[in-house]
Formats: structure tokens, sequence, C-alpha cells
């Protein structure tokens, strides 16, 4: 079938842009770009002086009464330029602008510009083809192939317009990769949306509530125009269609850029680069693409960056973070993740933040499933190592590392802060609980703080928590003490001939072996693994002290912050703020926002039940939970007390909290130290050392240990957190008077 080419007058070319069937009775087709041009310039007609230096430069129109001019107009700075339809001009005077070294002067220069409306001082030169785009103030717009916009254009956002069927709707198939948690993308969605969005399947009235809201946040009118921002610069690229462009941008040598929004701002400036190709999707405000990045119905959420050749395909990728040289599909990743290897592989993934994927990891690859309809959904602090392969569907806790190896059966691990690891001499999955408080404090500390000084979303409606110890992860380590209680009862039981058929009475059994000194035995869990093969718990004593003495700590950092927030001295005061009881909640991770599960439920009957009708104010339920969080967690460190201890909070003497105060000092610093241990065997390791002649050497190389800065702030929060337990200790925790 030949390609269908229309032949039109030459006269009709820059005008008609909304067809007549679409324009509001009373309307002519500049309704709709008379409201988007706000840059205040008054402008007129040429005088026949202007028009005869238009055209001595080169310069062709075909109705010079339709160019429109400021008052501050220079016709000399306009040169071999042809123009169709209404287009209009601001202030043109004799200077170059700069940016970044390139020096451009001030005009329109070489270029085919088709109803467009322009600010003061710009720099258009050598645009091949320019249509109906509002380019603002002191923008900078050289080589570009084409800079258009359709009447239909939808920047990005998963609306359609008047007269459209639905079956053309952007959709972003998250999650999965058979389409069943598909979301609309649009501009301003936060992940909390996304997950939300994704998560309750179920619930229909929800799910078009959640329509509605994006429908309604935009115009379905046909007949906007694209724009470009005040002193965004545009240099060298091939296409640019149906893109709305923030302020203070650079764009620089990608080859195509099709129904995009690209947010920028002078604080939170947005950058995409040489080879990219961005297709329906939205760029979050400074975000930066470069090296031949590949995006297609996706979402780029603020501070977040594709590089060296990365793919993202039918995903979110969340704020602050950072995917390179690879392939992420059908994927809801949260705040904070990195993935910087080219053969590193993502799919059909919920990671939900403060990840890092190694080289040759392979998560979630439907390729050995029967049908591509599974699932990987990954806590916060998710590790996978060198060469891991994962089978759907799988569930990991919280700071969960892999090791390196293909592991063929489904997974669910319940044991937060565990390294995962195979020995194939036994046959058995391995797993050693509270394996980063033993073995690599430095790496699990510097975490949360590196994502923490790396936050700079220009907007934080959402309350991102970095802290590896939270409501969530507390949760989890109560889970995981019942669970080892539960797995060391069974193994007991099976190794001695013990006859116990209850759980309740294996959890004494585990217990009571936990917290002995008898010999050691093998721990086997279950439940874990669907596989016959064996799942053994290695350093199941160790891990489960740590686990009490780290949530103990926990607790009583929150407890010590609200004292000092408060102004607490005394015991009777402090004892009047604790609960009389105390219930435990569960706690969700909403795009890295903790919440109690509670309010999510709540939240969710009032979009089903119209008490909340658009996502504005669903962004501020975000803001008012992250204004309730510390009092809610606070609460929540009660109940997990109250867990912990075995009785409520509000009934412990004065000596039981000096004990509980003693213990988290002694708890704390042992995790300081071990801190300051693990990044020091970098510096004693003989292996790491062979590599450098001197001392001299490896400072130069590595850094001095004693300068290192998260080291050195480690230092200073534990001092903070001394000065605080001591002062409970010393006043509030005192002998009563």
């Amino acid at each position: 079938m030949k390609n269908n080419i229309l032949k039109i007058p030459i006269s009709k070319l820059g005008y008609g842009f909304i067809e007549p069937s679409f324009l509001p009775e009373g309307k002519d087709e500049y309704y709709l770009r008379n409201l988007q041009n706000r840059n205040g310039i008054t402008y007129r007609q040429l005088t026949a002086y202007e028009i005869e230096i238009l055209v001595r430069n080169g310069n062709t129109s075909d109705n010079w009464n339709n160019i429109l001019v400021s008052d501050a107009f220079a016709p000399e700075l306009v040169k071999n330029c042809k123009f169709f339809g209404l287009v209009r001009i601001g202030k043109l005077e004799p200077y170059f602008l700069e940016y970044s070294r390139l020096r451009v002067p001030v005009g329109l220069y070489n270029s085919t510009i088709i109803s467009c409306d322009f600010g003061d001082n710009v720099v258009v030169d050598n645009v091949n083809y320019m249509s109906h785009y509002i380019i603002g103030s002191e923008a900078i717009i050289i080589n570009v192939n084409e800079l258009m916009t359709t009447p239909h254009a939808k920047f990005g956002n998963g609306i359609i317009k008047s007269g459209e069927p639905e079956d053309i709707r952007i959709w972003m198939e998250i999650c999965n990769e058979n389409g069943g948690r598909r979301v609309i993308p649009f501009n301003g969605m936060l992940p909390g949306d996304a997950w939300i969005w994704a998560k309750y399947r179920e619930n229909e009235a929800l799910l078009s509530k959640l329509k509605e809201f994006t429908e309604e946040q935009f115009d379905t009118k046909r007949g906007y125009y694209g724009k470009v921002g005040d002193r965004t610069v545009i240099k060298n690229c091939a296409i640019i269609k149906d893109v709305w462009i923030g302020s203070d941008a650079y764009l620089k040598g990608a080859n195509k850029l099709k129904n995009l929004t690209i947010n920028s701002k002078p604080e939170a400036k947005t950058q995409i680069g040489e080879g990219c190709e961005m297709v329906n999707g939205i760029v979050g405000f400074g975000c930066r693409a470069f090296y031949g990045v590949k995006a297609v119905r996706f979402v780029m959420s603020s501070n977040s960056q594709l590089k060296y050749g990365a793919r993202l395909i039918n995903a979110y990728l969340g704020d602050n973070a950072t995917i390179s040289c690879c392939e992420v599909l059908n994927s809801l990743i949260f705040p904070a993740h990195e993935q910087h290897h080219n053969n590193s592989f993502l799919c059909a993934a919920v990671v939900m933040g403060q990840s890092n994927m190694a080289a040759g990891a392979t998560i979630g690859s439907n390729h050995n499933s029967r049908s591509n309809d599974g699932e990987i959904l990954a806590n916060r602090g998710f590790w996978p190592g060198l060469c891991v392969s994962l089978k759907h569907n799988s569930r990991f806790a919280a700071f969960t590392i892999i090791a390196k190896g293909d592991y063929p059966a489904e997974i669910h691990l319940r044991l937060p802060f565990s390294l995962l690891s195979q020995d194939p001499g036994k046959d058995a999955l391995m797993i050693m609980p509270a394996y980063w408080f033993m073995y690599n404090m430095y790496a699990l500390g510097r975490n949360a703080w590196k994502y923490k000084n790396r936050d700079r979303r220009p907007d934080k409606i959402q309350h991102i928590e970095y802290n590896y110890m939270a409501p969530d992860t507390a949760n989890e380590i109560l889970e995981a003490i019942t669970l080892l209680q539960l797995y060391a009862g069974k193994s007991v039981a099976d190794q001695t001939g013990e006859k116990i058929k209850s759980d309740d009475e294996l959890k004494i059994l585990g217990k009571n072996y936990l917290e002995g000194k008898d010999a050691e035995l093998e721990i086997v869990a279950t439940d874990v693994e669907n596989s016959p093969r064996k799942v053994v718990i290695l350093k199941a004593r160790k891990a489960y002290r740590i686990y009490r003495k780290v949530l103990l700590t926990y607790c009583m950092e929150v407890v010590a912050d609200y004292c000092t927030e408060k102004k607490i001295t005394d015991f009777e005061e402090f004892v009047v703020e604790i609960p009389k009881r105390n219930k435990n909640t569960d706690w969700m991770n909403i795009g890295g926002q903790l919440i109690p599960s509670v309010n999510v439920t709540k939240t969710i009957e009032n979009i089903t039940q119209g008490k909340i009708k658009n996502w504005e104010q669903v962004h501020n339920w975000y803001r008012q939970e992250a204004l309730a969080y510390p009092d809610k967690k606070l609460k929540h460190v009660w109940a997990v007390l109250k867990d912990l201890e075995g009785a409520e909070p509000s009934s412990f003497h004065q000596e039981k909290w000096r004990a509980l105060a003693a213990e988290a000092i002694n708890t704390r610093k042992q995790l300081s130290e071990g801190v300051y241990l693990s990044r020091q065997k970098d510096y004693t390791n003989p292996y790491r050392k062979m590599m450098y002649d001197s001392p001299a050497e490896m400072e130069k190389v590595l850094g001095k240990l004693d300068e290192n800065e998260f080291i050195l702030q480690e230092k200073e929060d534990l001092s903070m957190f001394l000065r605080k337990m001591n002062f409970m200790q010393k006043r509030i925790f005192n002998q009563a008077k």
C-alpha cells in the first residue's frame, strides 16, 4: 500500500492547527496558544521598513501581516528564515548568548518556522522544521532537524484527547509483564502513586477513581502547543516531537524525543544528552540522561539518572536513582536505586529502594517460568551480588544480600539483614541472618548516610526513610526472632527426638536453645525455598541475640529523641507519656515512605468513597503522614518494646529502664566500632595491601582511614546518642525522689 501523501495548497501551511469540529463555539485556533503564552510581551505588526529588511535578508512569509513583533524587535537579526502562519517574535538585541562555552548571536537564522511564539532575545539557528511551539526568553535552539507539536499532543501523559479512541491511551505496564498491574503515567506521578495503583488490583472502584483523577488533571482539548522554557538550550538534536520542556534544561545530541514532559527549573536542571531516544514518558526535575539511553513508556522521578546505553521500558524509576549500561523492564523502582553494569537485568520486579544491582545479576527473567506473569518483590536494601539469577515468584526481606550463583527455585526470605548463599557440596541453601551487623556495618551505615545526603528532590512531598532501622525493619526483626525460635525448636526436636507438635511448644524449645549455651546444632529453616534441598541457618544463636540487641537499641534511640524533643527531665513525667496498652501494627513502604497499614487502608477507602477527590489530595495525605511520622513511630516503638520484653513499657521500673539504656549504649558502641573495623579490613588485609608499595601509596589511593567522612560522621552520631542516653540514665531513670 502506498504512503498516503496529501497535496494541500501552500497557503494553508501554518493554519488550521485545530480541526473546526474540535473548536469551541466562538474560539479560533489560537485560543489555547494565547492562554499558554504568558511572557507578557505586547506584539505589534511589522512596519514596511522592517519587512523590507527582512526580505533583503533572505526571509520569506506567506503573509507578512501575520508576523507580529515586540517594540524592541531588530529585523536585521532575522536571516534566511521561512515563516508560515502566525509567528510572534519578542525583543531581539545585538548580543550573543553563551552557555558552556557555546557562543551564539541572538536572532532567528536559517530556519523554517511555522506558527510559533518567541520570548525575548532567543537564538534559533538551523532548525529545519519548527512548528507550533512557544519558546521562552533567552532560549538557545540550534542545529535541530525537527521541533514540532501535533494538535493532539499529550506530552507523555496517559490521556486521550477529544475524539480519540481508548485503545490509543499510553499505559505503563509495571511490576508484571502481562500488563495486569498497568498504570497510567502522568506528570507529577510519585512512587507512592504508582505503588498504590499497581498493588490493589482487586479493588475495581479504586482503579476507576485513580483513572478519573488522572483524566481530570489534564485537559482533553486539542490544540495545545509545545513549550521550551526560559534559558533552555537545545543543540544538535534530530527529532523533538510533542515535548513540553521546562526552563533551564539542556538537550544536546538527542536522536529522538517524542511525547514527553521534561521538567526542569533553575534549582533542579534537567539534561538529556547524546544518542538518547526517549518516547512516551515523564522526566522529573533535575534528571540526567546521557549516551545512548533508550526509554519507552516510563517515568523518571526527580534527580534520577539514565546513562551509558541504559534501557528503561514500561518502568517507573524512583527519585535519586541511577541506572546505566543495563536493561530494566516492567518494574517499579522506589527511590535510591543503583544499577551500573551492562549485563545486569531487572524485569517484572518491585524494588523498594536503597538497592544496588551487581554485574551479571538477572533479577526476574521470565524465561525460567511457564508464563510471563511472574513477579519479584524486594524490600528496601536489596543487594543481589555478581551473577545472581533469581526465579519468579520470589520475595525478600529488607537488606538482603545475595551471594553469586543461580537460584533455580522460588524463594521467600523473611529474615532481614541476611546473607543468602549456596553450598553446592551439600546441595543446601544457606542463610546468615543479621549478617550486616556481624561483618559489614560500614556498608550498612553508609548506605543510609549516602542516600540521605544525595536526596536532592526539589519538592519532598513524600518523606523517604533511609535509616536501616525503622518501623518496617523493626517488625521484620520481630518476625525473624519468632521464626528463628520456630526453626530452632523444630531442629532441636528433630535432632533430640523430642515429640513436640504445637508451634508454641516449638518456639519455647527454640528460645531456650537460642538463649542457652548447649552444644551447637544445625538449624534448618522451612518454607523458604520451593525445592526439596535443605535450607540451613548459619550462626542462628548469634543472629538471634544481635536481632534483639539492635531492635532494643533502635527503640531506646527513638525514646531518647522523644524525651529530648519534649524536654522530659524526670521519671514521673516520662511514665505519663507512655500509653498503658500497646498493640503492634503493620507498616507499609509506599514508594519509600513508611505508613501504618491501617492508614493506607483508610485512605484507599476515602478514595473509593469520594472523600479524596484528586491526586493533589492524595499528595497532601503523604505530607500529613510525613508530619505525623515521628509520633506514630514512637507509638510503634512502645508496642515493639512490649513484644520484645514481654510486658507493657508503662510497667517498667526505673531500674529496668536503666538496664535497657545500658544495654543500648553497649550495643550502639559495638555497632559504631563495627563501622570502623569493617572498613579497617581494607587497610590491613594483606591481599589488599599487596597492591601498594608503601602505606603512603595506599593512603593516596584509598584515603586515610581516620579521615573517612562517613566514619567521622558516625563518631559524631555515636557521641550524640551517648549524650542523650546518659542524660536519661542520670536524670530520667534515676532513683525516685
